[in-house]
């Protein structure tokens, strides 16, 4: 199985690490901006990362190509459905696709606007970051959204079933981004939310894909 684009994007990040806690080896191919990869473009005809091939996996033989990070989850949680990170009951269910949208069209719209102007924007494209925009993003729209998972947060530290779910691995992926960008949980203002994210980013899922992404980081700016 191969995943393809960087971790550097939370949406990747999310899927790595889902494949990770369901114990599924997949290969990382990340890619570089505008990439023509042919099998990458097979995959995602629209070019939006993560996409994803399991080989011999189609119904002719071929191989099952698809994109969108919520789709390739449910397709990896098909495949093992042990152990079961999108719950089945009903009202847990829906509340694990909530998180996950939650943080695919909400905390990283967010986010989005921190780390493509401050990261991406100066680092990759050579270009301005627009500071308005991102300092409006971290001064106006995060702290709500912050503010919202301190009162969500359970006392067992996980978002549903008071187990680790899509739930957490979704909402604790752009947070990663945040520690790239140096914007901390103030543990004063949040406590639950700041020990909830250092958990879920200290687990086997989340530990290495930081820390090669904070090396590459580091390499790229030297």
């Amino acid at each position: 199985m191969i995943v393809y684009g960087s971790s550097l994007s939370p949406f990747v990040r999310k899927v790595l690490a889902f494949a990770a806690e369901k114990e599924i080896e997949v290969e990382n191919k990340p890619l570089a901006l505008g990439a023509t990869d042919p099998d990458f473009i097979e995959a995602s005809p629209f070019r939006k990362i993560p996409a994803f091939r399991h080989s011999g996996a189609g119904e002719d033989g071929g191989d099952f190509t698809i994109s969108d990070s919520t789709a390739i989850i449910a397709y990896l949680d098909a495949v093992r459905p042990e152990p079961a990170l999108i719950p089945t009951e009903a009202k847990a269910r829906a509340r694990t696709i909530w998180y996950d949208e939650f943080m695919d069209t909400v905390l990283f719209d967010c986010g989005r606007k921190l780390f493509f102007n401050r990261v991406v924007k100066p680092k990759f494209l050579g270009l301005p970051c627009d500071e308005a925009e991102a300092d409006k993003a971290e001064l106006e729209e995060l702290p709500p959204l912050l503010a919202y998972l301190e009162g969500a947060i359970p006392e067992s530290g996980f978002l549903v079933e008071d187990r680790i779910t899509l739930a957490d691995i979704a909402v604790a992926s752009p947070f990663v981004n945040f520690h790239h960008l140096d914007i901390v949980v103030d543990p004063a203002r949040y406590p639950k939310l700041s020990r909830y994210v250092a958990a879920i980013l200290a687990r086997p899922s989340f530990a290495p894909l930081m820390a090669r992404e904070t090396a590459f980081l580091e390499r790229f700016a030297a």
